[in-house]
């Protein structure tokens, strides 16, 4: 179960098809800081998809900290920030590593699966199932009818 935490709609909602046309649940995407720690707590999802740049007063480098500080979940940042200068703030939260956008499906997935697999080997706990691959159908399917 992964969460989105993304501020401009079109890319939370593409984040949110392509997750699930790759397998994996996301329950909610947020568009805040603080919507990022509430819906985490309640939701203690395995992963957090989290953009730097958010809108509001908490950026994602903030909340990411929260997260990993009082839940223990693992962030993967989602970004177009790559400045030298966001890479050595967002690094003191700790994240599971960086996805600069644009990317591909096959680097959101393998970033994912990596951030998963690190987690797991840090904290000592079972990593969780990876999800099943969608069939050739499924993915046809899924494109045409635009559902995940």
């Amino acid at each position: 179960m992964i969460l989105v935490v993304e501020d401009e709609p079109v890319i939370a909602d593409d984040l949110r098809q392509t997750l699930g046309e790759l397998g994996y649940s996301v329950p909610a995407t947020v568009a805040t800081g603080n919507g990022a720690i509430e819906a985490a707590g309640r939701l203690r999802p395995n992963l957090v998809l989290m953009d730097i740049k958010l809108k509001g007063e908490m950026d994602g480098v903030a909340a990411a900290k929260v997260i990993r500080d009082r839940f223990d979940i693992p962030v993967l940042y989602v970004t177009s920030q790559s400045s030298d200068a966001t890479q050595t703030r967002a690094a003191g939260s700790r994240p599971q590593g960086f996805l600069v956008k644009p990317f591909t499906d096959r680097n959101l997935s393998a970033a994912i699966e990596r951030s998963l697999d690190s987690h797991a080997v840090q904290s000592g706990r079972e990593r969780a199932p990876r999800p099943a691959a969608p069939s050739v159908d499924d993915a046809a399917e899924a494109s045409q009818t635009g559902h995940s």
